[in-house]
């Protein structure tokens, strides 16, 4: 493999991130750091791996990053679901049985959830006609699940482009279509966890509102839903926005709203007054905001989003670089106090970690 998978190792990985974690905190006076584990294999919901060629034979790859031109072959994936595993030798096994499959297949990304459903898209340096679209329906109803044909400027569904996940957050069951080629937490089991902690850490608001930046599909959004009057999400992707206004319907709630705006272009508009047409649809005013949750990318907030944090009594910071996280927060110290901090191992085996904090004001 070409990451180190070592599960002997596992409880020794993640002590070092919890002092990691532990020493980014240390200028905050905070509660004693949660852990929250993840299964030692098994645990990625979605994989992508370039599909090699070399003579008659064909085979996964990834490749080392101080090499990114020699390929290892990957037989199996053992950080990925047994479902992905199953998949995975599947379609390599049809790929060397069909040459309509294996021509020019360049990639294979597999997508599925712990509730048992997959999603796999074959991604091609040609163009697909009739032909492979007649194999590829063969070989859909073979594996017995939905498959995407992709190539330069083309997209293909043959069925439906998005999987169905269930998430148990305190005893009650969630649901989402999670989209092929979207952003969606890839530990499944932890990403449970996260939303559970949060729920938890936001109880008690019933009679006032939530604001959450960076909402996805609303995998936050909807479990919190029942611990606000109402919520207000927003999030940029259209794709993302789609799948939550569906979610939300799917989980038959009734008291989230889903804005498609960027959180730098809400913070500048909310705190600078500037025009801005979705920003005046929101109806703002018509909100007593009480909390706001955040999960932005690596690099983390601008500051515009840091200021705009001071609004709020409460703050939900999930990130997935807390190093950015800490920087965006230290503006906020004397301000806020800590009431809870957590490390979620969503990416065992590297040295990413995901932590949470929550911030009361003084």
């Amino acid at each position: 493999m070409p990451f180190p998978f070592a599960p002997d190792q596992y409880d020794r990985q993640l002590a070092d991130k919890t002092d990691r974690l532990k020493v980014l905190l240390d200028a905050w006076d905070h509660p004693e750091l949660n852990i929250f584990s993840s299964t030692s294999a098994h645990y990625r919901m979605r994989a992508e791996f370039r599909f090699w060629h070399e003579g008659e034979r064909s085979y996964y790859a990834m490749f080392r990053p101080e090499d990114r031109r020699t390929p290892v072959e990957v037989v199996d994936f053992p950080v990925a679901t047994e479902l992905c595993n199953d998949l995975m030798t599947k379609v390599r096994n049809a790929v060397h049985e069909d040459p309509e499959l294996r021509n020019r297949l360049f990639q294979v990304e597999f997508l599925t959830t712990q509730s048992g459903d997959a999603l796999i898209t074959l991604i091609y340096h040609r163009q697909l006609d009739s032909n492979w679209e007649e194999r590829a329906r063969y070989w859909q109803e073979q594996w017995g699940y939905p498959v995407i044909g992709r190539a330069r400027k083309l997209r293909l569904v043959l069925d439906r482009d998005y999987v169905t996940e269930t998430l148990s957050i305190l005893g009650r069951d969630f649901h989402f279509h999670q989209y092929e080629n979207s952003f969606t937490q890839p530990n499944a089991g932890v990403c449970e966890q996260m939303i559970q902690w949060a729920v938890e850490h936001s109880q008690g608001r019933e009679s006032a509102d939530l604001l959450e930046l960076y909402c996805g599909n609303g995998n936050f959004s909807i479990p919190l839903a029942q611990n606000f009057r109402r919520v207000l999400g927003t999030e940029i992707s259209r794709t993302s926005v789609k799948s939550a206004q569906e979610n939300i319907a799917l989980n038959q709630v009734d008291n989230v709203s889903i804005a498609r705006m960027a959180s730098e272009d809400l913070s500048k508009a909310w705190l600078h007054n500037e025009p801005n047409r979705r920003f005046r649809e929101f109806r703002i005013d018509d909100y007593d905001f009480d909390t706001i949750l955040v999960d932005p990318p690596r690099a983390g907030l601008d500051e515009d989003t840091v200021e705009l944090l001071k609004k709020f009594r409460r703050i939900i910071y999930i990130s997935c670089n807390p190093e950015s996280m800490v920087k965006n927060i230290e503006a906020l110290r004397g301000q806020y106090r800590m009431t809870a901090t957590a490390l979620f191992d969503q990416f065992p085996y590297t040295h990413h970690m995901e932590a949470g904090v929550i911030l009361e004001r003084n």
